[in-house]
């Protein structure tokens, strides 16, 4: 049996935010792998420009290369859309073995917004979830155990150093001529740079 981390996102791009959250859930879990699963077209974000499908994944394996843990999975790039979380659980599931453990990885920003999401009981079926504490978010599980019941005993949270950083804000600063040194790893701050992204 293997116990199996699965962090979605968009990764636009990816920071060490994301990293710092995997390897807190790799060692706290005890996981054997983190998949990070880049969205193919999130519908949360319709109508929003995203880099492309090519430079995300160039930016992912760079960031990724020197953890044997950290794995990438293009189980939802190469399908068609819309891109559930739900969907991408459930086609995941069926790709590992029956008895391995898979854990939902995420942020207390979007544990609090989870019940908004399409079919949150179906993610809770198909994975354990783990929620990474974030500065300045507090868990309100009154709203939470309304829309979902039982929810406060099936969450993990995950104590997670203070990093606040965001991709949105990253391309604010980018955009802005700001530096993103130390707030993304050296070789996608590079690769940003030589692609000229969102400028």
């Amino acid at each position: 049996m293997e116990r199996i981390g699965l962090l979605g996102g968009t990764f636009d791009p990816v920071h060490l935010g994301h990293l710092i959250l995997a390897e807190t859930a790799r060692d706290t879990l005890r996981l054997d792998c983190v998949y990070f699963v880049p969205a193919g077209s999130p519908p949360h974000k319709q109508g929003q420009i995203i880099a492309s499908t090519e430079h995300r994944l160039a930016m992912l394996d760079l960031a990724l290369a020197d953890n044997p843990a950290f794995c990438i999975s293009l189980i939802d790039i190469e399908r068609s859309g819309p891109h559930y979380t739900a969907d991408m659980v459930e086609l995941m599931r069926g790709q590992l073995e029956a008895n391995d453990e898979i854990w939902f990885l995420m942020g207390l920003d979007s544990l609090n917004d989870f019940p908004n999401w399409h079919e949150p009981d179906r993610i809770r079926k198909l994975a354990r979830l783990a929620a990474a504490t974030r500065p300045g978010y507090v868990i309100d599980w009154a709203p939470l155990e309304k829309a979902l019941p039982g929810i406060s005993h099936e969450v993990t949270l995950l104590p997670m150093p203070g990093v606040s950083i965001s991709s949105f804000n990253l391309r604010r600063r980018i955009q802005h001529g700001s530096s993103i040194r130390y707030l993304v790893p050296d070789v996608v701050r590079a690769y940003i740079e030589e692609k000229r992204l969102y400028r």
